[in-house]
C-alpha cells in the first residue's frame, strides 16, 4: 500500500497524509484521527529508503556507547552495570517517541568512524554518545556535520573553550562532584580519617570531578593526602580488584574506601574478604552509580544515586526535539544525585 491509497481511502490528499507521518501541528484532529485509521487499519509502514530519498528522516537515532578502557571482554558493554541500565532506558524512551535506536558499541578509537558513518550514510536523525573519553578531535568532527547529538559524562567547558558550543549539539551530565564530596564527607563524619580512593579514568569528566571532589573534601576537613591510598581503578572490576590486593599485601590499611563507581566497589569488597577483612567491620566502602545490584549485595552498598533512567529520558526527548526541529539552540543539563546510605559503612 502506498500514501496516494492511504489519502484515497481516508478522503484526504496524499500531502495531509504526509503532514500526519510527520507529524505537523497544523494537521485538524479530526482529519489526523481519519489518516491514522486507515494506517493503523491496513498496517501502513513507510518506505524508509524513500524517506531519506525524499529528505525525511528514518525516525531512528544512533546510541554509540564507549568502552575503550576495557580490553577484558568482547560483550564488556552488557556486562557493565552501568551501562546496561542506561541502554534499557534510551531504548524504552525512543520506542515510546516512535523512534528506533541503532545501537553501536566504541571500543577502538578506529571505531569512532562507526559514529561519523552513521550520519554520513544517512542511518540516523540524531545520536546520543556515553562513556565517552575526552575526544575533542572525534566532537569537533561531528559538530562538522551539523546533525543532531548528545554527548552524556562530558566537559562542558572544553566544548565552549573549542568553540563548538552550536546548534544541534547537547550535554548531559550529573553533578558527579557534589555526590563525591557528599560521599566522602560521610566517610568522615562517622569518624574515619584513613579513606583511600579507588580512582577512574583521569581522562573521563566524572573521573575527574569524583577524584577533585575527594582530594577538596579531605583537605576541607584538614586531613592529610596521602598518594598511596589513591589507587588506579580506570573504572574498571579487574583493575579495582588488583589494587586494593595489592594496597593490603604492601601493609596499608584504610579504615575506609571511596570508590569511583560501584563495580569497582564491589571488586574491592571481594579483594577485602579475600584478604581476611570484612565490610563494614573492617573496612567501609561507598560506590557511585547506585546501579540496581547495588541494593542486592550482603553487606548492602552504600553508594552515590545518579538518576539513569531520568537522564535517559532527557537525552532521547532533547534528541528527538533536534531532528525534529523543535530545539536547536546549544543545551546542557545537568542532574543531581543523591546518597544512598546502607550497610557497607560503619561509625569508628
Amino acid at each position: 500500500m502506498r500514501s496516494e491509497d492511504i489519502a484515497k481511502l481516508a478522503g484526504v490528499s496524499r500531502s495531509t497524509v504526509s503532514r500526519v507521518m510527520n507529524n505537523y501541528p497544523n494537521v485538524p484532529e479530526e482529519t489526523h484521527r481519519k489518516v491514522m485509521k486507515v494506517i493503523e487499519q491496513y498496517r501502513y509502514e513507510p518506505n524508509t529508503s524513500a524517506r531519506v530519498l525524499a529528505g525525511k528522516g528514518t525516525n531512528t537515532i544512533g546510541l554509540f556507547v564507549v568502552s575503550i578502557a576495557d580490553r577484558q571482554s568482547s560483550n564488556r558493554i552488557y556486562q557493565n552495570n552501568y551501562f546496561a541500565p542506561f541502554v534499557d532506558a534510551i531504548v524504552d524512551t525512543a520506542n515510546s517517541l516512535g523512534y528506533y535506536v541503532l545501537i553501536h558499541t566504541v571500543y577502538t578509537q578506529e571505531d569512532f568512524a562507526k559514529v561519523r558513518q552513521a550520519f554520513l550514510q544517512r542511518r540516523i536523525d540524531g545520536g546520543i554518545i556515553v562513556g565517552t573519553q575526552t575526544n575533542i578531535a572525534m566532537v569537533r568532527e561531528i559538530a562538522g556535520l551539523q546533525a543532531p547529538f548528545i554527548l552524556i559524562d562530558y566537559d562542558v567547558s572544553e566544548i565552549t573553550d573549542n568553540q563548538l558550543d552550536q546548534n544541534y549539539m547537547s550535554i548531559i551530565n550529573t553533578d558527579d562532584y557534589a555526590g563525591a564530596k557528599e560521599a566522602v564527607a560521610h566517610l568522615i563524619s562517622l569518624g574515619h580519617r584513613e579513606i583511600a580512593m579507588i580512582a577512574g579514568r583521569a581522562n573521563t569528566y566524572s573521573g575527574r570531578q569524583r577524584f577533585q571532589a575527594y582530594v577538596d573534601t579531605l583537605q576541607a576537613h584538614d586531613i592529610p593526602f596521602k598518594e598511596s591510598y589513591v589507587l588506579t581503578g580506570e573504572f574498571l572490576k579487574q583493575k579495582a580488584y588488583d589494587e586494593v590486593k595489592r594496597l593490603i599485601r604492601n601493609g596499608e590499611r584504610p579504615t575506609a574506601i571511596f570508590s569511583a563507581n560501584d563495580d569497582m566497589a564491589i571488586a574491592a569488597m571481594e579483594a577485602l574478604r579475600e584478604e581476611g577483612l570484612h565490610v563494614p567491620d573492617d573496612v567501609s566502602i561507598i560506590g557511585f552509580d547506585d546501579v540496581p545490584v547495588a541494593d542486592q549485595l550482603a553487606p548492602r552498598l552504600t553508594s552515590v544515586r545518579l538518576p539513569l533512567y531520568e537522564m535517559s529520558k532527557e537525552a532521547v526527548h532533547t534528541v528527538t526535539a533536534m531532528c525534529e526541529r523543535r530545539q536547536v539552540a546549544f543545551h546542557t543539563v545537568q542532574f543531581p544525585t543523591k546518597l544512598m546510605i546502607r550497610e557497607s559503612c560503619k561509625e569508628l
